[in-house]
């Protein structure tokens, strides 16, 4: 059944200076310049009600119709990240004796990646983003998703920065293909693994790849059309 549409006026917006949203801008590039993705996890805990939080924060981007086709799993159980792992590394080893192909192994090789994936199970948590497909109603009827893989991939930016933002590390992770995180995580047919965020302090010999830090210059990524 479709919904009239009820303007309401605009909440909680700060009226803010030039000035301060110049030095705003500036101070959250700054901040996420130190983000970095790690594999080299403490067993340190992380509680519960930080990734709920961080979680939270995922579900209020924005997405198409406001449909938030979306869905976060998030994992301790020992167990449960033991099956990921065999899993993820099952498909990882086909990928790395040839699925993906020269030039993309050769691209990977600067990052340091490979088979084996410890970090699937020494990260206290693992988040495993869905996307849906479709939606439900009440009554079991479906209805349509739209603009599905930007909608989760701006939640998922959500979530990674507020993860940041929360002072944890984190690693996303894209076996290929991922059909087996929708059976171990008990999800429906018709939401689509997308990604393993894996979620934790970093270890005191954690490392980054030097090629991670060389990140292109505002005037590669960057067109100004001004009159």
């Amino acid at each position: 059944m479709a919904e009239d549409y009820t303007p309401l006026p605009l909440p909680d917006w700060v009226d803010r200076s030039d000035d301060e949203i110049a030095a705003r801008a500036e101070g959250f590039r700054t901040e996420m310049a130190r983000r970095h993705t790690i594999r080299d996890f403490a067993t340190r805990p992380v509680a519960r009600a930080v990734i709920e939080e961080c979680i939270a924060t995922a579900g209020l981007a924005p997405s198409g119709a406001n449909h938030q086709p979306w869905h976060f799993v998030a994992i301790a159980d020992p167990g449960v990240k033991a099956k990921i792992r065999a899993a993820a590394e099952e498909e990882e080893a086909r990928f790395y004796a040839g699925g993906a192909g020269d030039e993309w192994l050769a691209a990977l090789e600067p990052i340091g990646t490979g088979v084996s994936k410890p970090h699937l199970e020494l990260a206290p948590w693992l988040i495993v983003v869905f996307a849906q497909r479709w939606g439900e109603r009440s009554d079991g009827t479906r209805f349509k998703h739209y603009y599905v893989p930007e909608s989760v991939g701006i939640a998922s930016g959500f979530l990674i920065t507020a993860l940041h933002r929360a002072g944890l590390a984190a690693l996303t992770h894209t076996p290929n293909p991922m059909k087996f995180l929708t059976e171990i995580c008990e999800r429906p047919a018709h939401e689509k693994p997308v990604m393993i965020v894996a979620v934790g302090h970093p270890a005191d010999d954690a490392t980054v790849p030097e090629k991670a830090l060389r990140k292109k210059p505002l005037s590669d990524i960057s067109t100004f059309m001004e009159t």
